[in-house]
């Protein structure tokens, strides 16, 4: 079964979404935005068969079996709500949801309607992270005990940008902070508490936090992301007898090293000239579909709520709401 695919939505993130996919040999076949010029636009850009001028019509097309959501943060839970509701596959880009509740939603619609969801954290499906969970499942660095990681991006500043706008899910959390998070859930699983610490804009969002995950057994992991700063963008998955290193850009194809406990490089990897990009996370969603098993995998999407608990906590630690929480109520108390 070859599946075919709309997006919702024209931005940057869908452009590039499209145009790595597309080299990797998935079918696009129709493209959805709130206006039929931009739609158009997309569809003459990419080859594209269909425009459509509004996220209703693109669901609506008989011939779109699975739906890519790319729109701002603030819409993503209405859009994939919508998708499903028309019986439509559905991978919504990161981060997934506004808020844990959005996501449990978004989750138990999709099981109501028998489709797929899941969160496009293309890191997960990266040949890389299977190498490294391989290594950690066969004890290569005996038990986990700390994992390391940073995301830091010098971001637009105009205080009306989509990153800076409270309205729009801005900040550094959801578009930065989510990558490293969703990493120490992969690798030591769902926290039992969370200790945030963070810097506001003058607009109220986050533009630095700093966190300290416990997970299960005392294991910890220390992750900071900021949109105002540049660094190496490293990370660590450090064990009893050993360690994994992963350089610039540890969340991208890269090279990583495992090293013993004395720090003598054990074994090397280079996955730079590896299929780049999204293809490796599609293939994934792809094979959920034609096989009808909806769940599991790398991103399974009990863990996007967990990481979206996680998010959740950690916003309210350090200050920033959305409305998204005024609706839904308080954000818990504790994580697990």
């Amino acid at each position: 079964m070859t599946v075919r695919w709309g997006v919702i939505g024209t931005g940057g993130i869908a452009r590039s979404f499209v145009v790595d996919c597309t080299a990797a040999g998935i079918e696009f076949v129709a493209v959805g935005s709130r206006t039929r010029a931009s739609a158009e636009a997309f569809a003459a850009e990419h080859g594209i068969a269909r425009a459509h001028g509004s996220y209703e019509d693109l669901v609506a097309d008989e011939g779109v079996d699975a739906v890519y959501v790319a729109t701002p943060h603030s819409r993503h839970a209405e859009d994939a709500l919508l998708a499903i509701a028309a019986g439509k596959h559905v991978l919504v880009e990161k981060a997934f949801t506004i808020t844990a509740a959005e996501a449990r939603r978004v989750v138990d619609a999709a099981r109501r309607a028998d489709v797929a969801v899941m969160e496009a954290m293309w890191t997960r499906f990266l040949p890389q992270m299977r190498m490294i969970r391989e290594l950690i499942a066969e004890g290569r660095i005996g038990r986990p005990r700390l994992v390391e990681a940073s995301h830091h991006q010098a971001l637009p500043s105009d205080p009306h940008h989509r990153l800076n706008d409270p309205a729009l899910g801005g900040g550094a959390m959801l578009d930065l902070g989510v990558y490293p998070i969703s990493f120490a859930v992969d690798v030591l699983g769902v926290p039992t508490a969370v200790t945030a610490a963070g810097t506001l804009s003058d607009q109220g969002v986050d533009t630095q936090v700093g966190l300290v995950l416990t997970h299960e057994g005392g294991a910890q992991s220390t992750v900071h992301f900021a949109l105002d700063l540049r660094s190496p963008n490293t990370a660590s998955v450090i064990g009893e007898d050993g360690r994994i290193d992963l350089d610039d850009t540890w969340y991208t194809p890269t090279t990583w090293r495992l090293r013993d406990r004395d720090g003598a490089v054990v074994e090397e990897y280079d996955s730079r000239e590896q299929l780049a990009g999204y293809a490796h996370e599609v293939r994934a969603f792809e094979e959920m579909i034609t096989s009808g098993t909806h769940e599991g995998g790398p991103m399974d999407p009990e863990e996007t709520v967990a990481v979206m608990a996680v998010m959740d906590e950690a916003r309210r630690q350090v200050g920033v709401r959305y409305a998204a929480d005024d609706e839904d109520g308080p954000a818990p108390a504790s994580v697990a």
